[in-house]
Order: structure tokens, then C-alpha cells, then sequence
């Protein structure tokens, strides 16, 4: 059979001297070791081999990293130095290294603070549509009373041991709730009447009075956020621009009528709700501070505490609205 094939016999002798080559693991790597030097692989074969030996090598490293990180994971996290606080680039870590922002995180703030505080147009608006268009407390008229015979009967009631008399309203021919009043202007009786706001032409009273308080809070730190980037506009042309007032007045006189005009926004609607805020305080209306129904010896009886009053102005349930104007007329 040799004699008949010897293209097998020297494969066959190859394929001998190719097994007497050794194949052994070290711990740098997978090292081929031929007993005879001389020896010449084939290209294919040679080619597959350098294949096997990369990918054993990867798959060592794969290994040595998840040990190297299970090791980590185990042993005491205060004592150990995690990766990111020792990173030679320029990012900014946060939550433990969890987040990765750029070398200046602050143009993200400013950037998230702006869309923030630019939607609060929104929350101005509809709460001023809101507060201008609910009803503030209407209370119904009798129709069928006769003035002259209601006009003459008096009425008081006691609250917290506190004796308050009910005036009688002749338009509406009802004996008003304490804090209420009649409104001159809309010509109605309001409960817990506070003021008519003549901004929104709507009188402010029991059901409304919380949301205009968003409203002026909204309003006011939307022209805070305004102000502020027209004086940082201003500060910049006087700065670098290299011109004075009258070049500022000149070039971008749009900005400081702007600023001039929100600087005033912010001192009124900054006065108004810190009266606003010490009424609350005192549980009291702006009416009755007008009229000073508690100064003096006169007590007032709806004080309950600073915490109380703030509890009781801002968290109450909304109230159902005494008048259904869509009801049908009997």
C-alpha cells in the first residue's frame, strides 16, 4: 500500500512530526512549543492557530477582569478607590460615579434650569386664567325677603367665645357670614371677602384666594428669572463691549427698558406678597386689615397659630360653590 500511495506516506509523516509538537499554558499566555524548529506549518494551518491563541488570550482577560472585579465587589468599598475618583480625564462624577457629565457641569444647570423656569410662563398664565375666572365665593341672594322686616332684626353669632354681630346686606336682603362683604364693584356679596383685584377684574375671596397666591408667586419669580439675564446682558456690553450707559441705551435699548420695567413688576408684586404673607400669619383679610377690626383690645377670634393660620389659608378642601349659574330658572 506504501508503495502504491506515497503521496499518504508523506502525509501521514507529516502529520507525525506535526503531533511531536507540544502545546502548552503559561500564565502569560498560550505559548506554542515545537520540538523541532525546522518545522514548517502550512499557511492555513497556521493561520487558524494564531485565531485560537488570540482568542484564548481574550478569553483570559475576560476572566482575569471578572475575578479582579468580584474581588473588588467583596472586600470593603470604604477602603477601596474606585476607578472614577482617580480618572485622569476631565469629567465630573456624581452619585458614585453612576453619572457621567463633561469638565463644566454647570452650563447642563443652567440649561435644565432655564427650560424649567421658561415653562413657568404656563403656570403664570393659567393660574391667572384660573383665579380671574372661578367663582370667589358668591353667596345667593334672597329674593323673597322683605326689606323692611328683615332690615330691623339683629343677628350675632360667637366664635371661639368671641361675640360677632351680621350685617344685613339690602341688595342681596341677606344677613352676610362673618368676613363677608358686599363687592361694589361686581355686586355681590363674597364670603371671606379679601379684596377686588382690579389686574384681573375678579374679586379674591374664600374659593379663589389660594390661587391667586400661586399667581403672584409664579408671576414674580418669572420676572426675577427675566430680570436677571437682561442685567446679566447689560453687564456684559458694559464689560466687554467697552461702552458706557448711553452705549447700552443706544445699542440694546430693548433690554433696559426690560429690566427697567421688571424692576418695577418686582417691587410691587414683592410688597404685595409679603402683605399677603403676614395676613396669613395673622389669619386675617385685607378688608378687615384695612378696616382694623382687630386693632386695639379687639380680639380676633379666627387666630389660630402661625402653623394653624398657614393650615388653614393654604391646605383647606375646596369648597363646592354655593350658586349653580347653569342651573335652569324656576
Amino acid at each position: 500500500m506504501a508503495s502504491i500511495n506515497p503521496e499518504l506516506e508523506t502525509s501521514a509523516g507529516e502529520s507525525r512530526h506535526e503531533f511531536e509538537c507540544s502545546s502548552t499554558f503559561t500564565k502569560s499566555g498560550f505559548e506554542k512549543k515545537c520540538e523541532s524548529p525546522e518545522t514548517k506549518v502550512p499557511g492555513k494551518c497556521r493561520k487558524v492557530l494564531v485565531r485560537i491563541k488570540e482568542k484564548l488570550l481574550l478569553m483570559k482577560k475576560f476572566v482575569e477582569d471578572r475575578w479582579a472585579q468580584l474581588q473588588h465587589s467583596c472586600g470593603p468599598g470604604s477602603e477601596r478607590t474606585k476607578i472614577y475618583q482617580i480618572w485622569p480625564g476631565k469629567n465630573v462624577f456624581f452619585f458614585g460615579g453612576r453619572l457621567i457629565c463633561g469638565p463644566d457641569p454647570r452650563g447642563l444647570l443652567l440649561t435644565t434650569s432655564s427650560i424649567i423656569l421658561s415653562s413657568w410662563i404656563f403656570a403664570v398664565v393659567g393660574n391667572m386664567i384660573f383665579v380671574s375666572t372661578m367663582d370667589p365665593g358668591i353667596i345667593p341672594r334672597n329674593e323673597q325677603a322683605c326689606v323692611d322686616e328683615v332690615g330691623t332684626r339683629k343677628k350675632s353669632v360667637k366664635i371661639n367665645g368671641v361675640e360677632l354681630k351680621l350685617k344685613f346686606c339690602r341688595i342681596c336682603k341677606i344677613f352676610r357670614p362673618p368676613r363677608s362683604c358686599h363687592c361694589a364693584v361686581c355686586d355681590n356679596c363674597v364670603e371671606k371677602f379679601d379684596h377686588h383685584c382690579p389686574w384681573i377684574g375678579q374679586c379674591i375671596g374664600l374659593r379663589n384666594y389660594r390661587f391667586y397666591l400661586m399667581f403672584m408667586t409664579s408671576a414674580l419669580c418669572f420676572s426675577i428669572y427675566i430680570f436677571a439675564f437682561c442685567c446679566r446682558r447689560i453687564h456684559r456690553k458694559l464689560q466687554h463691549g467697552g461702552i458706557g450707559f448711553l452705549g447700552v441705551l443706544k445699542n440694546c435699548p430693548e433690554t433696559l427698558a426690560l429690566a427697567s420695567f421688571l424692576f418695577a413688576c418686582i417691587g410691587f408684586l414683592g410688597g404685595l406678597l409679603s402683605f399677603h404673607i403676614y395676613l396669613i400669619l395673622i389669619n386675617q383679610t385685607a378688608y378687615e386689615n384695612f378696616r382694623q377690626r382687630y386693632s386695639g383690645s379687639r380680639i380676633n377670634p379666627f387666630d389660630k397659630g402661625l402653623l394653624g393660620n398657614v393650615k388653614e389659608v393654604l391646605f383647606p378642601p375646596l369648597q363646592a360653590s354655593r350658586v349653580d349659574f347653569r342651573a335652569d330658572v324656576v
